[in-house]
């Protein structure tokens, strides 16, 4: 996908894609949001793991995407949190599971609702999604209020799902379709 932003919303917020030169201000932000992110999921902390999140994001059937928001100094942009698109399948299926993350210092300010918003249209637009499902562990109150409040409803419950920070997690299954 070509590195450019949607369109941003009213507040301001728009997605991107990650590039090498994030490397550094997206590194120190993982490395500060990491009591956020226990034990929900864990951001690429390191080089390494920074330069393999970007390898997934352009492989084929991912998508990744950064919240940004003007610097209100007038520099670049502030990257607040991450949507990540994967395992798109195409065809008659036309569904891709969705991971995101919020950095802290942006929580709780309507800036993910925003970008989940633009993503959702994106999706279900010009990717030409039909589904998109995030897998939440159930004691992950806020993230659950972020996708009921973009129209995801609940569809089950995966005992044991995904491993996560080296366990095997229980997990809600929300998604949301195209009208």
């Amino acid at each position: 996908m070509p590195a450019r932003n949607l369109n941003p919303s009213r507040a301001g917020v728009s997605l991107r894609p990650p590039v090498a030169t994030d490397a550094e201000r997206f590194i120190a932000l993982a490395q500060r949001s990491s009591k956020l992110h226990a034990p929900w999921t864990s951001a690429p902390s390191s080089l390494e793991a920074f330069a393999a999140y970007l390898a997934q994001a352009e492989a084929p059937g991912s998508r990744s995407f950064l919240v940004c928001r003007p610097d209100e100094a007038g520099g670049s942009d502030q990257i607040a949190g991450v949507f990540n698109l994967s395992q798109m399948v195409m065809g008659n299926f036309r569904s891709a599971y969705l991971g995101y993350y919020v950095f802290a210092g942006f929580e709780r300010k309507g800036l993910m609702r925003s970008g989940l918003i633009q993503l959702v249209r994106h999706a279900f637009g010009p990717l030409k999604l039909h589904r998109m499902e995030a897998n939440i562990q159930p004691a992950n109150g806020a993230s659950i209020a972020l996708v009921r409040s973009c129209g995801f409803q609940q569809e089950g419950f995966s005992p044991r799902y995904l491993k996560i920070n080296g366990r095997w997690r229980d997990h809600e299954r929300w998604a949301i379709v195209a009208d």
